[in-house]
């Protein structure tokens, strides 16, 4: 709950059009409809199933392209070896995904 609502908060502080997805088939579906810049992923989210929900982005031709993002604990080794294997494009610790998050919601040019 708090990382949602400092990814809101700080997304709005950059201009930044923002959707939340909790379950795998809204997060595909949304992917497919709306085409984001970035999916990102709170890794220790089971309801989210990011690791299957990544490889089935990965595995559809029409999502595969969308750019995916995670954050963890950075002492969950298990979760982050997972993840990168699933195909997600960036892993990175819990820590460094709140200090970069400006950078990160800004760094992706909008998908036609």
């Amino acid at each position: 709950m708090l990382f949602s609502s400092k990814i809101r908060a700080t997304a709005k502080q950059v201009g930044v059009d923002l959707k939340f997805a909790r379950t795998p088939a809204d997060i595909v579906s949304q992917a497919r409809e709306l085409k984001p810049s970035l999916v990102i992923f709170d890794i220790n989210c089971a309801k989210a199933d990011p690791i299957g929900t990544v490889a089935l982005l990965k595995a559809d031709p029409e999502l595969s392209g969308i750019p995916t993002a995670g954050f963890v604990s950075h002492v969950d080794t298990t979760l982050i070896m997972a993840a990168r294997d699933a195909g997600m494009d960036e892993v990175m610790a819990r820590s460094a995904f709140a200090a970069n998050l400006p950078q990160i919601l800004t760094a992706r040019e909008p998908r036609p």
